[in-house]
């Protein structure tokens, strides 16, 4: 756990990774909460006390998600492309117990940090391996996951191995009929990376939603959008009010209208697959 400062308030931990410095920095409104950093960007937060509580924008997305790909309570098989603190995968194994997933995070150093600075509970069926996503994704049996999340970063970039057709037909492969896909995207003004993975992902499931700050769809700003991909109908009515509650309301975008927001972009391959726009130094 993390240590102590005299007089019982925590303090942070910092280690060296694969990927740079990780840094696990104390909530100090939440005594058993932690804050992960890697190389001065917060990438995700854990309160050992209360594994269902969600932070982080993007994580309520994620959250929101989940809640809806199964009737309540119902355990599901879930695979996370991207470790961080295992934060989602704590949420899921909170709310639908006896739930089986599986996550794959690149960093081996981050993953024995996190293990014993923030341990999973015994009782969860949660395996975690260290390796690429899309290799880890080529693992998984056909038609085995109920939710595959994607949230992979890697110097602050989504690799560009992961924002193809190919990928995404990869994903389709692991899914259940009826299985959602969800991922984490980042971008900025003019959009194009967002733009062109959602003409992308459209390539490959015939429903697709976006959710984000609604400045960040309008290009004012850089940030987290969270897509939502299937193969039958979303919920979209219900996801729209849940996003427009959250504590920073998002706007979901579907049909139409996000036809419109993507505006002729076409769909990525493999061959010309890049990584996703480094953020503004000013972002963190």
């Amino acid at each position: 756990m993390a240590r102590k400062r005299r007089g019982g308030a925590a303090e942070p931990v910092t280690e060296q990774v694969d990927g740079g410095v990780a840094e696990l920095v104390p909530d100090r409104d939440r005594p058993r909460g932690r804050t992960l950093v890697v190389n001065g960007a917060p990438q995700s937060h854990v309160d050992l006390d209360d594994p269902t509580f969600l932070d982080f924008e993007y994580q309520r997305r994620f959250g929101h998600v989940a809640d809806l790909v199964a009737p309540p309570g119902k355990p599901v098989h879930a695979v996370h492309l991207g470790g961080g603190a295992f934060t989602l995968g704590r949420y899921i194994a909170a709310t639908r117990p006896r739930s089986t997933q599986q996550i794959v995070e690149l960093d081996a150093r981050l993953v024995q940090l996190v293990r014993r600075e923030l341990p999973l509970e015994s009782g969860w069926r949660i395996r975690v391996r260290s390796g690429d996503a899309r290799e880890g994704l080529r693992k998984i049996p056909d038609g085995w996951a109920d939710l595959i999340v994607a949230d992979v970063f890697g110097g602050r970039r989504t690799p560009a191995h992961l924002t193809s057709t190919e990928f995404a037909a990869e994903v389709r492969r692991a899914l259940v009929p009826g299985g959602f896909y969800a991922a984490n995207l980042a971008d900025g003004p003019p959009l194009a990376h967002l733009r062109s993975q959602v003409a992308t992902v459209r390539s490959v499931f015939p429903e697709v939603c976006l959710v984000a700050d609604p400045a960040v769809l309008r290009g004012r700003r850089f940030g987290n959008a969270v897509l939502l991909a299937s193969d039958r109908e979303l919920p979209v009515a219900e996801l729209t009010r849940r996003a427009a509650g959250d504590p920073h309301p998002g706007r979901l975008q579907h049909g139409q209208a996000l036809l419109d927001f993507t505006g002729g972009a076409r769909p990525v391959t493999d061959a010309g697959a890049r990584p996703s726009p480094l953020p503004p130094e000013d972002v963190f």
